[in-house]
């Protein structure tokens, strides 16, 4: 059975942060930040929520303002280094979007939103810096389950 339109923008988009997140970053779907972050800092695509769509009648469609969600984190005691890699990482992100806002065919338009930095500390692991950038995929199906 091929992949859920939903399943296939997800895919591509991830794609497209694979070729823009930057060597030694790790690229995750849909998991829970580690303890011990990689010194590349770590980025994760959360599929978030397709949200209730439009309805359009002729043809039947359906049309969706998904809101998909990327974390991104980055740990060491070096501010200047964790917030210099911290840009690098939400900036690929971005670079990411922009590449092909349609990506490749499959959404009508990808936007993203600023992210809103927080810093983290947990007795006995370095310092944190962290921020979950909002992704906005619209795109329009035949069915809400195909």
């Amino acid at each position: 059975m091929p992949d859920s339109k939903k399943e296939q923008v997800l895919k591509a988009f991830f794609s497209a942060l694979q070729a823009n997140i930057p060597v030694g970053a790790t690229l995750v779907r849909n998991q829970i930040v580690p303890t011990r972050i990689p010194a590349g800092g770590w980025v994760c695509l959360g599929d978030g929520d397709p949200g209730q769509p439009e309805f359009l009648f002729s043809p039947p469609t359906y049309i969706y303002d998904h809101s998909a969600e990327v974390d991104v984190v980055v740990e060491g005691d070096d501010q200047a280094a964790r917030d210099a890699l911290f840009d690098t990482l939400t900036q690929a992100v971005g670079s990411a979007i922009a590449a092909d806002r349609t990506l490749g065919g499959l959404c009508d338009y990808a936007l993203g939103a600023a992210p809103a930095p927080v810093e983290l500390e947990a007795p006995g692991t370095e310092s944190m810096k962290a921020a979950t950038i909002g992704v906005i995929l619209t795109y329009g199906s035949s069915d809400p389950l195909a």
